[in-house]
């Protein structure tokens, strides 16, 4: 099969291009070429840059196209329009950010959307990325009616990950000594392998599925205590875990998801839905996943493997961690 892809050395896209490789697909690349711009030699390669010129796809057909990168409706809007001829089937990945606030528990694929009051608005943030998102999939779907895939991924977790965003922790698990645990050991999270997530893609594109699927791990099966645990026994450090409970961490003002990945205050108005997200529809779909012991084990071998000096994205600082362990067992 040949398959367009926008993007593709970077995490996600990476992870699908090696799928569709294992798999036999004949590739295409279209980026800036500004990130791993040596990977994959073996495949064919163009440069452009989407939000401002697409010359090089034309004249080119391919029987599907994979948008790992697209963030801004206007420029998604030009990439489906000007393949829509030359491809039989688009998909988008979005993202589950797409649904409003406060996320209801267990949601699925029908819950509301965010929206803009202004749908001009480009700048990113943390309020306007999943309404820019929801608008992206609309794009796609009116320039290729019945023809597109729209993939909601929730957290993606795994080897090559640079938002650190999971990685934090086996890799802080296997340092040793007292960890700070955010909230209730029991208390459920949510993510999906970008491995898993990719090869599911990947047999969707080939059998030219169509729709919204949410993309994420089964919900209420993964405590944060187990995944500490686990970590625990793929590094066989001497950790020891120290709960930190809510009104600690947010009477400390430690940052949620980035300062403190995987948490988030059960007080927070979207914590009821935040890891509850249903994907019933990607499982009837093949959706399966490989055991937390082989993610933590390969996140943690890759992590290794970066330099001494690297600078974290998310998790806290050794230092930060320290002080505020002290406060807890001091009372």
């Amino acid at each position: 099969m040949r398959i367009l892809i926008l993007g593709g050395t970077v995490f996600l896209g990476r992870a699908l291009v090696d799928q569709a490789l294992q798999r036999g697909h004949q590739l295409t690349l279209f980026n800036r070429g500004q990130s791993n711009p040596g990977l994959y030699p073996q495949v064919e390669r163009l440069t452009g840059d989407r939000k401002v010129d697409l010359s090089a796809l034309q004249g080119r057909r391919w029987e599907a196209v994979i948008d790992t990168c697209g963030y801004l409706p206007r420029v998604v809007a030009a990439s489906a329009l000007a393949l829509a001829g030359s491809v039989e089937h688009y998909t988008f990945i979005s993202t589950e950010s797409v649904y409003a606030s406060p996320l209801l528990p267990g949601l699925d694929e029908s819950a509301p959307l965010g929206v803009l009051p202004d749908e001009s608005v480009e700048e990113i943030t943390g309020e306007t990325y999943g309404p820019l998102k929801a608008l992206c999939e609309q794009a796609v779907e009116s320039a290729l009616p019945g023809r597109t895939l729209v993939v909601r991924p929730g957290l993606i977790v795994g080897p090559h990950d640079l938002s650190d965003r999971f990685t934090y922790w086996p890799y802080r698990v296997a340092l040793g000594g007292r960890v700070l645990a955010p909230g209730r050991p029991e208390r459920g999270v949510q993510f999906i392998d970008v491995r898993d997530l990719a090869s599911w893609i990947i047999r969707l594109v080939e059998s030219r599925q169509t729709g919204i699927f949410n993309a994420d791990g089964l919900p209420e099966t993964i405590s944060m205590g187990a995944l500490l645990e686990v970590c625990k026994v793929a590094s066989g450090s001497d950790a020891r875990f120290i709960w930190a409970s809510d009104e600690f961490l947010v009477e400390k003002e430690v940052g949620a998801w980035m300062e403190l990945p995987l948490w988030i205050p059960e007080t927070d108005p979207d914590a009821a839905g935040f890891f509850t997200i249903r994907v019933d529809k990607a499982q009837a779909a093949g959706l399966v996943y490989r055991p937390l012991l082989e993610t933590v084990l390969d996140t943690l071998a890759w992590v290794r493997t970066r330099p001494a000096d690297y600078a974290w994205r998310a998790g806290l600082s050794r230092e930060r961690e320290a002080q505020l362990l002290d406060l807890i067992l001091t009372g």
